[in-house]
């Protein structure tokens, strides 16, 4: 059966283009052609397409989406807990799941989240290949049995650390933090152990043909992404993403749809250049980056500073954001920390968006701008990201001024009646209007 990339080749429309044209309100034979070119790719594993999948387009001619990292680990283990972050996840907006769990039943844990979940739905199959072995221990037979597996419970991508190879760890002296990646980490292990090859590298055409028949999507993973902005834009960064510009093409001719992963922490003014050179090398394969942070100093506030990153990451050139939480560097995230760094990400996505000038993206700013002009509270709320922490705080707000119903409040704590800007331009164009020669 052929793959959405495939199919969009011989020049037919799937129903799979047809759903995402109507919801990102963009031309399906545009959606086919960017599909076809491999700027575009609809992560959706046939068998989650039968169950509850609503499929997504991920591409520069979308809105920016936003991903979800979710898991257990050794630590902490609790399948009820990680669907209760899924669906804080999903609540707030978030366009995709990954879950990352390290602890516990992870077939189990797999296979509930994704009975619940109807957005594409990522994992990194090495976190299983791992379990109840020791790195060394890895083989190819166990790392195609756990992929197999993985795809036939419904997986839409896979985060594969293909790119990592043996010649590149010696461009890692120097380095401040190493290799933050986990999956990267314990594969420059494995090769330095056996003085081999990166096993992923060596068997990518069978992984293709693996991910071809459920037509998973790959998300080659940035193994020696950067984890301190020291190390941003290094040799060892610029030599797998050349190795991931080639997998990119060779994934394409095998059906695969691919995109492909990137930094890390970037400081600022590096993001833009960041963002061209993967274009570049990788053929405008659909970008996936995480935040990028561009400072290391915030530790509680890490999804402020992946958010600024992710803005000038979305305007230049990424069409998907992994969040970052508040806990990132510091523990397992909780149902809390997940709906901030969905809603943080969330805001850098639409914020990248509008900057690059996407069709639309800003109208949803002028009905709120409106609503807020004309102190239309119900409005106001509705149309804001997050309308459930917006209320609370409106309602807070109209118990110190008084007002007998939040909706009917024509100024709020912060200036009062007096010095309410708001109230006072309301009345100045009330009062316009009513010297209009034209309205008498």
């Amino acid at each position: 059966m052929p793959t959405q990339l495939q199919i969009a080749r011989t020049g037919v429309i799937s129903d799979e283009v047809k759903f995402v044209a109507e919801v990102e309100n963009v031309d399906a034979e545009l959606i086919r052609e960017e599909l076809s070119a491999g700027r575009v790719v609809i992560p959706a594993n046939r068998l989650h397409l039968e169950t509850n999948l609503k499929p997504a387009g991920i591409g520069r001619i979308f809105t920016t989406k936003v991903n979800a990292n979710i898991g257990t680990s050794s630590v902490r283990s609790s399948v009820e807990v990680e669907i209760e972050k899924m669906q804080a996840a999903l609540s707030v907006g978030a366009d995709a799941i990954m879950d990352l769990s390290t602890g516990g039943n992870l077939d189990k844990t797999r296979e509930q989240l994704l009975a619940q979940c109807p957005v594409p739905f990522g994992t990194v199959p090495i976190y299983q290949v791992i379990e109840g072995r020791e790195v060394e221990d890895i083989d190819i037979k166990t790392i195609l049995g756990i992929i197999e597996k993985q795809a036939g419970q419904g997986v839409d991508f896979f985060t594969i650390h293909a790119g990592v190879l043996r010649e590149h760890l010696r461009l890692l002296e120097g380095r401040v933090a190493g290799i933050v990646s986990r999956g990267g980490a314990l594969l420059a292990k494995w090769m330095l152990h056996h003085n081999r090859q990166n096993p992923f590298y060596e068997m990518f055409d069978d992984l293709c043909d693996i991910m071809s028949q459920f037509d998973i999507c790959f998300s080659l993973g940035d193994g020696f992404r950067p984890g301190a902005i020291a190390d941003a834009t290094d040799e060892a960064q610029i030599a797998e993403l050349r190795t991931l510009g080639e997998l990119t093409q060779r994934a394409q001719e095998k059906g695969c749809q691919v995109m492909v992963e990137g930094p890390g922490h970037v400081p600022f003014d590096q993001i833009r250049h960041n963002m061209e050179i993967q274009q570049e090398i990788c053929s405008d394969a659909p970008f996936y980056v995480l935040g990028p942070l561009v400072t290391d100093i915030a530790p509680g506030y890490d999804h402020i500073t992946a958010a600024i990153g992710g803005t000038a990451a979305a305007t230049y050139g990424a069409s998907f954001l992994c969040y970052v939480t508040p806990k990132e560097h510091l523990g397992l995230p909780d149902a809390d920390d997940v709906r901030a760094g969905v809603v943080a990400t969330k805001i850098a996505a639409h914020a990248g968006d509008v900057a690059r000038g996407l069709k639309g993206a800003a109208e949803r700013d002028r009905r709120l701008s409106i609503a807020r002009a004309n102190l239309d509270w119900e409005a106001h709320l509705a149309e804001s990201l997050d309308p459930q922490t917006a209320e609370r705080m409106h309602i807070e707000a109209c118990k110190e001024i008084g007002a007998g119903r939040p909706s009917s409040a024509d100024y709020c704590s912060m200036c009062g009646k007096a010095w309410c800007s708001v109230r006072i331009n309301k009345e100045i164009r009330e009062a316009a209007r009513s010297e209009d020669p034209a309205n008498v």
